[in-house]
């Protein structure tokens, strides 16, 4: 058995890798969504900020909400997380800020990977990114995470006039009909590939669509970037695991 020195007594449990921060909503959250525990096959700890609703975070863009969620990420880390993400890819607003308040790494929002899938592309081409509700992203959330549009090209196509996303996602209706919203994200992919044929990758910025991601691949066959992907990369980081094999 391994030996363990523990030097953090104020904590009540251990073992919980990633702290996810998480919006005042009403929407169900299926297996695949960030807010849904059964996605990872690692340990999660949720904190929500009651404070931050849809409408203050997407379209109000409160700078007010930073100080909840400096609050939120201290208490994450305070709990023993190895490192801090969030629940919505608009809350790439606070990442600054919120990463200067506390000593773990901090990745709030998807659209942090966007340099990243941008090295990987072959030249000339452009990244997809689906959002939530393309009126309300803006300049202001690329220049928080270290994106600037005039050097990364980008298409970007939103969910926001979608029958049954808006309904259950944007306007928080309570239920959800998944194979309506699946049909309504491939419909917004085939518009955004059709009009754009020379993309490389897709993002989906918000983390109610990563439970259609494999569907996307299935209909474009391009690399599909999530929130998923991030927490697994990042997780990878900050847990490693020995190698067992043999030559």
């Amino acid at each position: 058995m391994a030996i363990y020195k523990v030097t953090n007594t104020q904590q009540s449990w251990y073992g919980i890798s990633i702290g996810i921060i998480i919006l005042n909503v009403n929407i169900p959250y299926l297996p695949g969504n960030v807010g849904n525990a059964t996605t990872f096959p690692f340990p999660v700890q949720y904190i929500k900020v009651k404070e931050a609703s849809l409408k203050r975070l997407i379209k109000e863009q409160d700078s007010a909400l930073v100080a909840p969620f400096i609050t939120a990420a201290k208490a994450l880390e305070s709990q023993g997380v190895k490192a801090i993400t969030g629940g919505c890819g608009f809350t790439a607003l606070f990442q600054k800020e919120v990463a200067a308040s506390v000593s773990v790494p901090v990745f709030l929002s998807s659209l942090i990977q966007i340099p990243f899938i941008f090295q990987i592309l072959k030249p000339g081409q452009k990244i997809g990114i689906v959002t939530a509700d393309k009126s309300s992203l803006t300049n202001k959330h690329f220049n928080a995470v270290g994106v600037d549009p005039k050097i990364i090209p980008m298409v970007i196509a939103g969910m926001e006039d979608k029958k049954e996303f808006k309904q259950a996602i944007l306007e928080e209706k309570g239920t959800l009909d998944s194979s309506k919203i699946e049909k309504e994200l491939l419909d917004t992919i085939e518009e955004m590939t059709q009009a754009n044929p020379d993309l490389g990758a897709i993002l989906l910025e918000c983390s109610d669509l990563p439970p259609y991601s494999y569907k996307v691949q299935q209909k474009t066959g391009l690399p599909v970037f999530d929130y998923i992907t991030m927490i697994n990369f990042v997780h990878t980081a900050v847990v490693k695991n020995r190698f067992f094999g043999y030559l």
